[in-house]
């Protein structure tokens, strides 16, 4: 059997692969906090059919070795940096650099992560998210508070009816040394593994790499006409390989038809 068979569908299985991964990353253009996604790739064993040879009289530079396809190695998920997209919403707060905001979520014993920081008010005057999380670092808001602020360093203040000013804590968050490890649950959720690293909280004090901006929200890192680009591309060598496979195709008819 021919090895350009096999080859080709490995190529092909693995462009699908890819076009999944950039319909995932287009469908996710207006996800607040998301992150896009890429597709790598290594090529698969070599059948060696004659090594190089060196002798004392003749020297082959090259041997004959033959590729036998490709294989997606990692999805790997890239943390730069969304565009900041103004709401005036003093309850959505938006990472400027690194670092991941601390959710409680039921059903798990350590913090969730996240970069959405679209937050709500719950009934009970505690900051959530849209699933209703609780934002860790902070108590719940007095009630008849407004005018909530969120300065740069996380803390939440806010005035109260009778003209004094409280105070609901300060937002925590958390940093990796490989956020590319972190594991993705949905809902803009992630949670730590032995890859990302363990968690170090974030000390404004002595970290002016990482700030907050109220009244902000970070959207995704994905570039449409660079999507497009890279599905024009991935569509075009699905089809080369699919053509390689009906060539080979023609090719075994052909030895195929030699009696006849």
């Amino acid at each position: 059997m021919m090895r350009s068979l096999y080859t080709a569908s490995t190529g092909m299985y693995a462009q699908q692969l890819n076009v999944d991964t950039i319909a995932h990353n287009m469908s996710n253009v207006n996800t607040t906090g998301f992150k896009k996604q890429r597709v790598e790739f290594q090529d698969l064993l070599y059948q060696t059919i004659r090594r190089p040879a060196v002798g004392a009289e003749i020297t082959e530079p090259v041997g004959l070795q033959v590729g036998l396809g490709v294989k997606p190695v990692a999805i790997n998920t890239l943390f730069s940096q969304g565009n900041p997209q103004q709401t005036s919403n003093p309850l959505d707060v938006a990472i400027n650099g690194e670092g991941f905001f601390k959710v409680e979520v039921p059903g798990y014993d350590e913090p969730l992560y996240t970069r959405d920081g679209s937050f709500k008010l719950d009934g009970e005057g505690q900051i959530v998210t849209a699933d209703g999380y609780l934002v860790q670092g902070l108590d719940p808001l007095d009630e008849g508070a407004y005018d909530i602020t969120v300065d740069s360093d996380g803390l939440v203040t806010y005035k109260l009816p009778d003209g004094t000013e409280g105070e609901a804590g300060q937002i925590e968050l958390a940093k990796f040394v490989n956020p590319a490890g972190l594991q993705k649950l949905g809902q803009n959720l992630y949670q730590e593994t032995a890859n990302s690293g363990e968690a170090v909280d974030w000390d404004p004090e002595s970290d002016n790499t990482t700030s907050l901006e109220a009244g902000y929200l970070e959207m995704s890192n994905i570039q449409v006409v660079e999507e497009m680009v890279n599905l024009i591309s991935a569509q075009r060598a699905y089809e080369t390989n699919s053509k390689v496979i009906q060539s080979s195709d023609e090719m075994l008819q052909t030895a195929n038809n030699l009696r006849r």
